[in-house]
């Protein structure tokens, strides 16, 4: 299972959807007006069940409104803000958001040796893979096969979504990947590599 996956996100490299061309950072500062009072100004969100977009690749923050807009992906509030946005604006706020810098964390200590575990080698008895394989080494992810990057994302949102992929709740992944992936996962491993990725650079 974890050759498996590692060989299906390789091959996802060569499929990925290409988005971040065009999008113009300084158009997308004044629509990100709207985004502030969840993600703030700079796009590092203070409440931590909201992710933070600064620092995100382009192509995958479009993704993403992309798939709220669709209806691929399913949060009432992003629904509603994403609704009158063009293609074009989608672009605008990935371009700009992506520019952003993003704060970084740091892990809870107790849950750093079972995180760091999961995210650099997995779990070879539930056939969990690491999350460096997508992720890489240092959670900067991959732009053009759309894989995020995670480093010092907020360990509650990261969690959450785990959780949602877990339970199938959120389906908007490549191949099912992380649905398969996060399926062996127990609550612990989700939460320890959640605060690991938190406190990642």
């Amino acid at each position: 299972m974890k050759n498996y996956l590692i060989v299906v996100c390789l091959l996802t490299l060569t499929s990925a959807y290409t988005y971040a061309a065009g999008g113009d950072p300084a158009n997308g500062k004044t629509l990100s007006q709207t985004c502030a009072a969840c993600h703030s100004v700079d796009g590092n969100s203070v409440n931590p069940v909201w992710p933070k977009l600064a620092g995100q690749h382009a192509s995958y923050i479009v993704k993403q409104l992309i798939d709220f807009k669709k209806g691929n992906r399913v949060n009432a509030q992003m629904t509603a803000m994403v609704a009158p946005l063009s293609d074009q604006d989608m672009l605008d706020l990935g371009a700009y958001f992506s520019s952003q810098k993003t704060t970084l964390g740091s892990a809870k200590p107790e849950l750093i040796e079972t995180g760091e575990l999961i995210y650099r080698a997995g779990d070879y008895t539930t056939g969990v893979p690491a999350c460096m394989a997508c992720h890489g080494p240092n959670g900067a992810g991959n732009p053009t096969a759309l894989y995020p990057a995670l480093r010092g994302q907020h360990a509650e949102y990261t969690a959450i979504q785990l959780k949602m992929f877990k339970a199938e709740e959120r389906s908007n992944d490549p191949n099912n990947m992380m649905r398969t992936i996060t399926g062996p996962m127990t609550n612990l491993q989700i939460e320890a590599v959640s605060q690991y990725i938190q406190g990642l650079h």
